[in-house]
């Protein structure tokens, strides 16, 4: 109980207020921060804010050592163990994730961030995993959309940082560091992300990277990463501005505090906000209607709403233009206008 009343001590306020006067904005398709733990290695270090919570709310961050000892995990916080190999629907063993495919028709291919005593902590082993998965996916014509999601407390808590702790200029310059994150905003079909708990650093910037968001009636954001010494790497500052525009975001950013979800969705950062224990069931539901739709249709939509966010409106509606004058040379959209005409239901090839 000891260890309990030192993390509860440092607890030092709530969420920050409503956001009162948002711009509604739209949101753009697209992490690390600080669940500082061993990525799978047991024995090592668990390092934590030391509060009750993973971030204070407050400007210092304190910092707990712990190796497992007994208080500790009366405190609520465990020493991170390897999470055990599951085999999904992607055709692999995974550590880290479980992906399966869902829906009345496996149409819908879903992967779940599996490290809950780690709050889905986001190590190098991980985002591999994902961006397999991903792929796996991709490549299935079956799948017409993929919801990712995580745990009832962490959607994903933030990245590894003892995996980034004694990086130099030179490594992460030379290496490209966190560049196989981008692999989430290269794929076509459209990726729902379903967030329940935290959504911290890497992991807000890992939602942020899915073309939707749910949330949970208990989810919270935040990019953090100032409070250790860093700023967000993997987007979190470009698609947060975009998404809740300057204001909120610089914010969000520069004090380290976390919205709710009910501010993230006032603010443009989600589009809906579901009870904790329907969130993933109301997710695999609207990846399955978008994959009812023609596939490559589906595909062409995504890229120019995308396109939203990195072209001048001019730009954007040519480009507009081109992809609606593509459409007329496949025959999902004749049998869609066909099937219009005639009352029907219409039977998409992705041809």
């Amino acid at each position: 109980m000891a260890a309990l009343r030192v993390l509860l001590s440092c607890v030092r306020g709530p969420l920050r207020p409503p956001v009162r006067c948002p711009a509604w904005r739209p949101f753009a398709s697209g992490g690390h921060s600080h669940q500082a733990t061993s990525c799978g290695r047991p024995g090592g270090w668990l390092v934590l804010p030391q509060c009750q919570d993973l971030w204070p709310t407050g400007r210092r961050v304190g910092v707990v050592k712990i190796r497992g000892v007994p208080s500790a995990l009366r405190a609520g916080v465990a020493p991170v163990q390897p999470a055990s190999p599951r085999t999904g629907d992607a055709g692999a063993n995974f550590e880290y994730i479980i992906a399966e495919k869902r829906g009345k028709n496996n149409t819908v291919g879903l992967i779940q961030l599996n490290r809950p005593k780690a709050l889905n902590a986001l190590c190098d082993g991980l985002i591999d995993e994902l961006n397999q998965a991903l792929k796996t996916f991709e490549e299935d014509p079956a799948v017409g959309a993929i919801v990712l999601t995580g745990g009832d407390k962490a959607f994903a808590a933030g990245a590894d940082i003892k995996e980034m702790q004694n990086l130099s200029f030179q490594d992460c310059y030379s290496s490209k560091f966190l560049k196989h994150w981008d692999h989430l905003t290269q794929v076509k079909k459209p990726v729902i992300a379903a967030v329940n708990g935290y959504a911290f650093g890497g992991g807000c910037e890992l939602a942020m990277m899915c073309d939707i968001i749910y949330a949970g009636e208990k989810a919270q954001f935040a990019q953090p990463e100032i409070l250790i010494g860093t700023i967000p790497g993997a987007g979190g500052t470009q698609r947060l501005t975009r998404a809740v525009g300057k204001s909120l975001a610089m914010e969000m950013v520069l004090t380290g505090d976390r919205i709710s979800a009910q501010d993230a969705k006032q603010a443009g950062l989600v589009s809906k906000i579901c009870p904790v224990e329907t969130l993933v069931e109301e997710a695999i539901q609207c990846a399955e209607k978008i994959a009812s739709n023609s596939k490559i249709v589906v595909a062409m939509a995504k890229e120019s709403v995308n396109a939203a966010f990195e072209m001048t409106l001019t730009e954007g509606s040519k480009l507009e233009k081109k992809l609606f004058y593509s459409t007329f040379a496949t025959d999902d959209r004749k049998e869609g206008m066909t099937a219009f005409v005639e009352k029907r239901k219409a039977n998409f090839k992705d041809q």
